[in-house]
């Protein structure tokens, strides 16, 4: 068997290119035994039993890498990890997971940017943003910040979402102040311009502090459930998840309906667990009939 001609492509049937992927083999370098140099099962077994089969030497097996690489933490990453540490510390963290029918919401969504060109697009979060709104009028005790030292807790009228935002520095809180006043385009509109300021390295420092609440989302990536960190001294959080078609029993029947997973954490020091409970489904009726996120405004 003369060597293979520069160039020239092995022939062989899928089981054998699977089997010879599988070992690591490279059919490029081996004859092949059968006509027009076919490689067959058995050139492959001569090979594996140690005959050189035409082929060249097995690639060595790869070493170990024992690098080490140290990254000094520094910056607005050390400010992160040192938020996070202190939140975990001090907050008797719980979480809560909640499922919606976004199917209706989604319509509504649809049909707002479809005759509304000239705005900025609505995505879920303004949507949200008002619903919480809704929700923290029944339950002002989710829009507070807890002085633990002192022992105090301070129940805030204005209602300050902050949105954890992921930039190339890290995660900041972009804060849009006043939700409780804003209507769903202004909410798009500063949630828009948060955002991009964060983004962009552009955001004011008075723009990043002072939440009452935070909302965080990682959008498409969001996963099936989470459990967010309480944004300290807040005491709660609404994380939330990958909106997903999913079949649903409905009247009898399987249909399809767009869900999410609203994944929610509390400051257990303070909010009971039934009240964070009635206070997620509060959220959930209203995405799930959106119409009374407006009417009951």
């Amino acid at each position: 068997m003369a060597p293979r001609p520069p160039g020239e492509r092995p022939i062989a049937s899928p089981a054998v290119r699977l089997r010879a992927r599988e070992a690591g083999i490279d059919l490029r370098q081996l004859r092949g035994s059968g006509p027009a140099r076919r490689i067959r099962h058995e050139d492959l077994d001569a090979l594996l039993r140690g005959g050189d089969g035409g082929a060249a030497p097995a690639p060595a097996a790869r070493g170990a890498d024992t690098r080490v690489e140290e990254i000094k933490v520094t910056g607005l990453r050390r400010r992160i990890a040192e938020r996070m540490a202190e939140a975990t510390r001090r907050v008797a963290h719980f979480s809560y997971v909640e499922e919606i029918d976004l199917t209706a919401l989604e319509e509504l969504r649809a049909a707002l940017n479809a005759g509304a060109a000239a705005r900025p697009k609505l995505t879920l979060l303004p949507f949200l943003m008002l619903a919480v709104v809704r929700a923290i009028a029944d339950f002002p005790q989710m829009n507070a910040l807890y002085d633990d030292e002192a022992g105090i807790i301070r129940r805030h009228g204005g209602v300050h979402l902050g949105i954890a935002t992921q930039t190339p520095s890290g995660l900041v809180v972009p804060v849009v102040r006043h939700a409780e006043a804003r209507d769903l385009w202004d909410c798009a509109a500063e949630l828009k311009r948060l955002s991009e300021a964060a983004r962009t390295g552009q955001a004011a420092r008075d723009e990043l502090g002072g939440s009452t609440i935070t909302i965080t989302s990682l959008g498409a990536l969001g996963g099936i459930a989470s459990t967010p960190v309480v944004n300290w001294p807040e005491v709660a959080i609404i994380g939330v998840n990958r909106m997903a078609v999913r079949p649903m029993w409905i009247g009898g029947g399987v249909v399809p309906r767009k869900m999410m997973n609203l994944s929610c954490s509390f400051d257990h020091r303070v909010i009971d667990g039934y009240d964070a409970a009635v206070f997620v489904q509060r959220i959930k009726g209203l995405l799930e009939q959106p119409a009374r996120i407006f009417l009951e405004g």
